[in-house]
């Protein structure tokens, strides 16, 4: 894969929810109104702390998804049978970076997904992405029982990925992780738009575009 000059970095790790997938307001967004529940209902009983403390349990894989099925269900009021999956139904892939991380890979550059993970079972999110196939490393947070920002998951992938953090650009859109991100030393890159994040991402890496 030709690139436009030498690259400044080794290696990108990806967030998973937000930026290998379509916009979560907008995943969230679309779950409200087919549940028929006020916008807003759903980041408030996020920001409620028991919610935060169920998304927490959850990705440190302490709690299985049926239990967060059950907990969260009991905070929005709807009903808890499969609700990650009814929760999911609209996160797509974001096809436009989840290409330019291919191109990136394709240029010698090593590409990782670092996700806080939400379970894989009764419904798992990963499906049909291939992360094992089109990046070199995945760390999914239940495997590890740390969690973004927490410096150690970051310092995993970066070990799993042979790079030092200098030489990184770590793609999110939580402005927290990001945050975290550099104070270990890797450059953030805050992705809210696919068709932006994929662009910036090219010419970070002095990639052609498409």
């Amino acid at each position: 894969m030709a690139m436009t000059a030498e690259p400044r970095f080794d290696g990108v790790i990806f967030d998973f929810f937000g930026v290998l997938t379509f916009n979560m307001v907008e995943v969230i967004s679309y779950f409200e109104d087919r549940e028929r529940l006020a916008r807003g209902t759903f980041l408030r009983a996020w920001a409620d702390p028991r919610g935060q403390e169920l998304f927490r349990q959850l990705e440190l894989g302490k709690i299985s998804q049926t239990e967060w099925n059950s907990g969260f269900a009991a905070l929005i009021g709807v009903e808890p049978d499969n609700l990650m999956a009814r929760y999911l139904h609209d996160a797509f892939p974001a096809h436009q970076v989840l290409s330019a991380a291919r191109q990136a890979r394709a240029a010698g550059i090593k590409t990782a997904v670092l996700s806080n993970s939400l379970g894989r079972e009764p419904y798992d999110p990963y499906a049909g992405f291939d992360l094992y196939g089109t990046f070199d490393a995945v760390v999914l947070s239940a495997e590890h029982g740390v969690r973004k920002p927490d410096p150690d998951i970051f310092r995993l992938v970066l070990d799993k990925l042979g790079v030092s953090a200098e030489r990184c650009l770590f793609l999110d859109d939580s402005e927290q992780n990001l945050a975290a991100a550099h104070g270990l030393g890797l450059t953030p890159l805050l992705a809210l738009d696919e068709m932006v994040a994929a662009r910036r991402l090219r010419e970070m890496l002095g990639l052609f575009d498409l």
